[in-house]
C-alpha cells in the first residue's frame, strides 16, 4: 500500500512537469488501476471518485414526462413526444368577459358622480378604489378578448343566455361611461345593438342588463340626489351592482367547461373576493348614520 501511495504522489507531479498533465486522463488512469488494485484504491481515493468520473462520460438519459393522477390514482408516464395543449376556449368565458366589461363600466360611471354630489370622505375614498380597480380590470378584459380575436361587445344572443338578466327600456340612451375606454353616447356605441321592431321604434325595444346593473330610472335618481340622499342611493345601488357581479361569477363556474382558463379563473376568483369585501364595507357604512340623520 505504501508503494501505491508513493506512486499516487509522484505520477501527477511527473505529468505536470512534463507538460502532459490532463485531469481527465489522471482520473481515468486511477480508475483503471482501481480495477486491478481495488482495495488500494478504496483506501487511497475518496468515496464516489470513479463513479463521478464515469457519470460525466455517460450518455444523457431520455426526458421522462409524467402526468399526475387524480387524488388516489397513480401517475401515468407519457411518451417523450407529448406536447402541452391549452384547454379549448369556452364561449361562456368570452361572454363572461364581454358582459363584465359592460358591468364594470356602469360602476365606473357611478363613481364619477361622487365628486360633485357628496362631501363624504369615506365614500369618496371607496369610490376612488372602485373606479381605479374596475378601470384596470376593463383594460385587462379587453386585452384578453383581443388576444383571442373576440369582440369586446356581446351580441344579443349571448346576453339572453345569461341568468339574472333584466329587461329595461331605453338602454340605448345610457350616457357615455367615462374613464373606461368604452366610448360613445350609449349602449349602441358599446356594440349592444337594438333589435329592429315592426314599427321601427327602437326606443320601445327592451334591452337586457347584466345582473345587478342599475336601471335608467335608478341612474337618473342617483344623478339628481345630493349629499346624504346620494350617499344612501350610491351605497344601496353599488351593493346591488356588486351582488350582480357575484351572480355572474357563480354562473361562470356553474357552466360546464367554463372558467378553466388560468387567467379567467384568477380574474373571476379575485373579483369575487374583492367585491364581497367591498359589500361588507358598504353595509357597514349604511349602518353608520350621519348626525343629521340621527336627529
Amino acid at each position: 500500500m505504501r508503494i501505491f501511495s508513493v506512486f499516487l504522489k509522484w505520477w501527477p507531479h511527473h505529468l505536470l512537469r512534463e507538460g502532459r498533465f490532463r485531469p481527465a486522463r489522471v482520473f481515468a488512469g486511477l480508475c483503471g488501476l482501481g480495477l486491478g488494485l481495488g482495495f488500494f484504491l478504496t483506501a487511497s481515493a475518496p468515496s464516489g471518485f470513479c463513479s463521478g468520473a464515469n457519470a460525466q462520460q455517460a450518455a444523457p438519459s431520455e426526458t421522462v414526462i409524467v402526468q399526475p393522477g387524480a387524488p388516489g390514482m397513480p401517475s401515468k408516464r407519457l411518451p417523450a413526444s407529448t406536447t402541452a395543449q391549452l384547454p379549448s376556449q369556452s364561449q361562456a368565458d368570452v361572454e363572461f368577459m364581454q358582459g363584465m366589461i359592460m358591468h364594470h363600466a356602469q360602476a365606473v360611471e357611478m363613481t364619477a358622480l361622487i365628486a360633485s354630489h357628496t362631501q363624504n370622505k369615506n365614500l369618496r375614498s371607496l369610490g376612488s378604489r372602485i373606479s381605479s380597480s374596475q378601470t384596470d380590470e376593463i383594460k385587462f378584459m379587453k386585452r384578453w378578448l383581443a388576444a383571442r380575436a373576440e369582440p369586446v361587445s356581446m351580441g344579443s344572443s349571448g346576453m339572453n343566455g345569461m341568468s339574472g338578466m333584466k329587461d329595461v327600456a331605453g338602454m340605448k340612451d345610457m350616457p357615455e361611461m367615462k374613464g373606461t375606454g368604452v366610448k360613445g353616447r350609449g349602449m349602441n356605441d358599446m356594440g349592444m345593438k337594438d333589435t329592429d321592431t315592426k314599427d321601427g321604434d327602437v326606443s320601445a325595444h327592451s334591452m337586457a342588463l347584466m345582473p345587478g346593473m342599475l336601471t335608467p330610472e335608478q341612474m337618473d335618481a342617483l344623478r339628481k340626489a345630493k349629499d346624504g340622499e346620494f350617499d344612501h342611493l350610491f351605497l344601496t345601488g353599488m351593493i346591488q351592482h356588486h351582488d350582480g357581479a357575484l351572480t355572474m361569477v357563480k354562473d361562470l363556474f356553474d357552466t360546464a367547461g367554463a372558467g378553466q382558463d388560468a387567467e379567467i379563473f384568477d380574474f373571476a376568483t379575485d373579483a369575487d373576493n374583492t367585491q364581497r369585501a367591498e359589500i361588507r364595507i358598504m353595509q357597514t357604512m349604511l349602518e353608520k348614520k350621519s348626525p343629521e340623520e340621527k336627529r
